[in-house]
């Protein structure tokens, strides 16, 4: 449901009242007098020393172009990087250069170090297709640690290879494809007494920081209920997903075509172009080339598979390339994880933050789950559900399934994820019997009273709205304040991991450390499993264990596979 302009100032400049710890009134001047940024004041990590840490990057698609645009070269020295598209390796120097929104995200190394030219830069950083060789030569190149952003199934397999070098090891979300890999992960984490962190960036958002402490002083009441969505309006022939493949080997593929038509395009614009814009068209133009010529990329020769999807009487109603596996991983049941993965693990992560709050901070994990998956958009090339609608049971403090009247300490949380309507777009609404307490997009907190009423009335012109008249005495709305610009966290996960190598101890460790990383993909695989087979899932202790066996799928951990030898 939407705010009205002088209710989102008044819920923000509340939430900014009551929530903000004292110190941080002066955190600005504070962070310019000491020399921390300003994730090491708040999350209490230290500056850097004139030591970064030397890193590769596996894999420099879209998420691994995030987390490039997000290096602090202070506290990072990228030595080399892996992807077998020359596409993704042009972006990991000169940033996405899409569009202006795009670019100021995905800055690329030359931006990021202040190179001048991709030549200048790669003196300093060395170039592989596969992240194999990168790994094999990692130690001659200086490397002390790798930041992997490949393909879901590459995660465990490449991590484990890693941490055998001697490497330290942060890894996009999720941990792995698999609760069987992420043990096994944890497992040699353990063993070579390495540090493994993975990237759920909620863990280094100061909004959400804020949010737990918020709820720990008890300033929404009693939490007894959370509410969260991601809504896009991804359709056929326009989903972000569903990435264009070449016209040489998809003619019919009607995003093929559209590659096509944007390269042109640009071109037009590039020969009526004078001074600056030349420049940046040009880029344009070399990266869409790129984009383009992947049909020569042999996404066999890599490990990617060619597939088929079947209807359950066994035939067959979608063939997919090996070059398609590559292209559109997140679609495909073998390299990706669908909504739930991709999505969902983000926002139950922050639902099981605000939880750990009612705990002393303590992590906890769901006790029951039941999940519905749909597919009534897309046609049938794609094993991902287009909408996914669950909803679990979590712990509430004094809850025991073995108690009559303690088994009944629960709290609800409902989480939806859907294409072809954006509606409302992502966020999360935690209820309390004191207030609301409503995180959007990652970057807006706003703070509704008890006595600002929560009742959703539709307002003729505005849409859907939040009537603060329905009870108790209206809010009024404070002057509005500019929105601080509050990090999605990226930034702060890999300087908190570097300083974590150079100063070793037991206490100095990633905020998403194994247990923690693990407990985020057990909740969205076992939600996976649930949408498949329409069941309630009752999740079980052991899970959660990295040293126990068990895991959901029922696959055994084994750290001795070949492939990771």
């Amino acid at each position: 449901m939407n705010l009205t302009p002088q209710q989102q100032a008044a819920a923000k400049e509340e939430f900014a009242r009551v929530s903000r710890r004292e110190f941080l009134i002066a955190s600005s001047a504070a962070v310019a007098t000491t020399g921390l940024t300003s994730g090491a004041f708040y999350f209490g990590y230290g500056k850097a020393e004139g030591d970064p840490v030397r890193v590769a990057i596996l894999g420099t698609g879209d998420e691994g172009n995030i987390l490039i645009g997000a290096l602090n070269p202070e506290y990072v020295e990228v030595r080399s990087i892996a992807d077998i598209r020359p596409y993704n390796v042009f972006r990991a120097f000169h940033g996405d250069n899409a569009n202006d929104t795009i670019i100021a995200m995905r800055k690329g190394l030359m931006n990021v170090y202040g190179w001048k030219t991709e030549d200048e830069a790669r003196k300093h950083v060395k170039v592989y297709g596969r992240y194999e060789d990168c790994l094999a030569n990692a130690i001659e190149d200086g490397v002390e640690a790798v930041i992997i952003a490949l393909p879901l199934h590459l995660h465990a397999v490449a991590a484990i290879k890693a941490m055998r070098l001697g490497l330290h090891v942060l890894t996009e979300k999720l941990m792995a494809r698999t609760v069987a890999q992420c043990k096994e992960m944890a497992r040699v984490a353990a063993l070579e007494n390495k540090l493994l962190a993975t990237g759920h960036q909620r863990h280094y958002n100061i909004l959400y920081e804020e949010a737990m402490e918020t709820i720990k002083r008890g300033t929404i009441g009693d939490l007894h209920y959370i509410g969260a969505q991601w809504h896009r309006g991804n359709l056929p022939g326009t989903d972000s997903w569903q990435m264009p493949m070449p016209y040489e080997v998809s003619p019919k593929d009607p995003q093929a075509m559209r590659l096509l038509n944007d390269l042109k395009s640009l071109r037009v614009k590039l020969n009526r172009a004078s001074g600056a814009e030349i420049d940046r068209l040009q880029l344009r133009v070399k990266q869409k080339e790129l984009q383009i010529r992947d049909h020569l990329v042999d996404a066999a020769k890599f490990g990617y598979e060619a597939f088929e999807l079947k209807e359950t009487d066994g035939s067959v109603v979608y063939r997919g390339t090996a070059l398609e596996e590559l292209i559109r991983w997140r679609l495909c049941g073998r390299t990706g994880g669908g909504l739930m993965v991709e999505l969902g693990s983000h926002q139950l992560d922050a639902a099981s933050i605000f939880i750990s709050a009612l705990h002393g901070g303590a992590h906890q994990h769901p006790i029951s789950v039941a999940a519905s998956g749909c597919r009534n958009l897309f046609r049938y090339d794609r094993d991902t559900n287009d909408h996914i609608v669950c909803a679990f049971e979590y712990p509430l403090p004094g809850y025991d399934p073995k108690d009559d009247q303690l088994k009944r300490l629960k709290i609800g949380v409902q989480y939806a994820t859907i294409n072809g309507n954006g509606f409302g777009g992502y966020g999360e609404v935690v209820y309390g019997t004191k207030g609301t307490l409503i995180i959007r997009t990652e970057k807006e907190a706003l703070l509704l009273r008890k006595d600002a009423a929560t009742k959703a009335s539709a307002a003729a012109s505005a849409g859907p709205t939040m009537d603060t008249q329905s009870s108790g005495a209206s809010q009024s709305a404070a002057a509005t304040t500019a929105v601080r610009d509050v990090s999605r966290g990226y930034a702060e996960e890999i300087e908190h991991f570097a300083w974590c190598i150079r100063h070793p101890a037991p206490e100095n460790k990633p905020r998403c450390y194994p247990e923690v990383a693990m407990a985020d993909a057990i909740i969205a695989h076992v939600t996976n499993i649930s949408a498949l087979n329409s069941e309630r899932i009752y999740f079980k202790d052991e899970w959660f264990l990295v040293d126990s066996d068990e895991t959901p799928e029922g696959d055994k951990p084994n750290i001795d596979k070949e492939e990771y030898k």
